[in-house]
């Protein structure tokens, strides 16, 4: 009560019980004194009390707060502590919806138009969320979020060349990490400038920590099957399970090699280990039942094919496999 009858003391030690201690507990008695002396009417106690009642999981008391503060004061702060409260309740629909008032009253604040554009993204909403990111570019064009953002999905629109323009205006910013170099070689090598390709790759395992390794070598054995060097694919990819041994995707590709190789036994240890390790893929399921319907077991094979299905429902090769397996166990 003595710390809330001071205004300026009162507010610093709130933060620091918020920010520092980790002790919402503490807070929330502060602001809830400081609120009732006075008489419930100061937006920025009502925005600590909503913040701290986040950090407690008690979300609808937070939203409470929080809206309660907005009708005393319009604040961006106020606007994304709320929207954080909807995301996390799953509700990305509220939370696009306060985002859009809140920028009726503050329409160029980049934090705003950037959550927004994250939000749509998170909903898989991705050409609504490069409108927002470029609105964001036209207000700061050296956000590197929306830079980053923008490249990512051009480059999953198969506009490479369009995202290796934005990838290269990130390093001419200055910007180096392994994530950024890695993205840099797999535009080059999609955009089919081979020569680029390894050496930015080389870059990105320089600044790279384990788990991050283990990606980029992954990567590299892609390039290498990309441009026929089977050997340099086989040892990256042998690297990457070794630093990351539940890289499903890399047992999978080695799986193949081993086949290439004249090694059945090993391409079908790695296919069962690629389904286990990551059942939501389809390319395992599906490259075991095409291995179990060349040695003969249709039975195996025909199980594959229908998870397989049940993953990704309109893959051709599985339709055409499945159809010659419906005629074998007719």
């Amino acid at each position: 009560r003595k710390y809330a009858a001071r205004p300026s003391l009162g507010k610093a030690l709130c933060d620091f019980l918020i920010y520092h201690n980790h002790n919402p507990r503490k807070a929330i008695e502060l602001a809830a004194h400081a609120t009732t002396l006075l008489q419930y009417e100061d937006w920025w106690w009502k925005s600590r009390l909503g913040k701290c009642y986040y950090m407690l999981n008690l979300y609808r008391e937070a939203e409470q707060q929080l809206r309660s503060s907005l009708k005393n004061q319009k604040m961006i702060s106020t606007y994304l502590d709320l929207c954080k409260v909807y995301l996390r309740l799953d509700q990305p629909k509220h939370a696009l919806d306060v985002y859009k008032e809140a920028l009726e009253e503050f329409p160029d604040e980049t934090d705003l138009l950037l959550a927004t554009a994250r939000t749509h993204d998170m909903v898989y909403e991705q050409d609504l969320a490069m409108i927002y990111y470029r609105k964001v570019l036209q207000i700061n064009p050296v956000c590197i979020e929306a830079i980053a953002s923008l490249a990512s999905n051009f480059f999953y629109l198969d506009k490479t060349e369009v995202a290796l323009k934005f990838y290269q205006r990130l390093v001419e910013m200055g910007e180096s990490s392994a994530e950024l170099w890695n993205n840099l070689g797999m535009c080059c090598f999609h955009a089919s400038q081979y020569d680029m390709t390894l050496s930015c790759l080389q870059k990105a395992l320089h600044l790279a920590e384990d788990e991050v390794a283990a990606e980029i070598m992954y990567n590299i054995g892609q390039v290498g099957i990309g441009i026929g060097d089977l050997g340099l694919a086989y040892q990256s990819l042998k690297v990457a399970i070794s630093i990351n041994p539940k890289h499903g995707e890399a047992y999978n590709n080695l799986g193949v090699l081993e086949l290439r190789k004249g090694n059945p036994k090993a391409a079908r240890e790695n296919f069962e280990m690629s389904r286990r390790l990551s059942p939501e893929t389809f390319e395992p399921f599906f490259n075991g039942a095409l291995f179990a319907f060349k040695v003969g077991d249709f039975q195996q094979s025909y199980a594959l094919v229908k998870e397989c299905k049940s993953i990704y429902e309109n893959h051709t090769d599985t339709d055409e496999l499945l159809q010659k397996l419906e005629k074998y166990l007719a």
